[in-house]
């Protein structure tokens, strides 16, 4: 069964292979993967394998990922919102990735909150983490929004970078 979060502007929803079209859009939009650390995807079928074997495999085993989200005026994939099992801390991260015309428009801080508590209350997730690097300042900002606090700044992924790392525990949400 397809899971799936309605806020007021937004569909949030399990990425489906049709949806490949509009996650080539994103993957390739240079200045949407400036802080992302990820690579540009360069086809269609790169996109399709993203899907494959990234998204469809965390929805499989940790029953979430991120989620494709839909701006409902424009009945239109416009990035994607969600949580993701960072098995190598033990971890699950918040993230949100949108197209640059949707940015500024609280869209990101829109979806987290709904996200933070289907984790909490639907997954009985106990803590949600947020990375960001540290020149991002949209995400970071939005973390705060969203009621995380920055509680170490830290490598990530071992590129010699500095990220924002922030937390949110269940027992503070409530």
């Amino acid at each position: 069964m397809t899971r799936f979060i309605e806020t007021e502007r937004l569909i949030l929803r399990e990425f489906k292979i049709k949806d490949y079209k509009s996650v080539y859009e994103l993957g390739s939009n240079l200045e949407v993967q400036k802080y992302t650390g990820d690579k540009i995807i360069k086809s269609f079928d790169e996109a399709k394998e993203l899907i494959k074997n990234v998204w469809y495999e965390d929805y499989k085993k940790y029953k979430y990922g991120r989620w494709a989200a839909i701006y409902k005026p424009e009945n239109k994939i416009i990035g994607f919102a969600g949580l993701k099992y960072l098995p190598e801390f033990n971890e699950t991260d918040i993230g949100f990735r949108f197209l640059p015309d949707y940015w500024g428009k609280g869209l990101a801080t829109e979806a987290s909150k709904e996200i933070i508590k289907y984790g909490f209350e639907k997954l009985g997730i106990e803590t949600i983490i947020g990375i960001a690097i540290a020149d991002n300042i949209g995400s970071y900002k939005v973390s705060e929004k969203m009621g995380l606090t920055l509680y170490k700044i830290d490598e990530y992924d071992g590129d010699g970078q500095e990220y924002n790392w922030y937390i949110i525990d269940r027992s503070n949400y409530f």
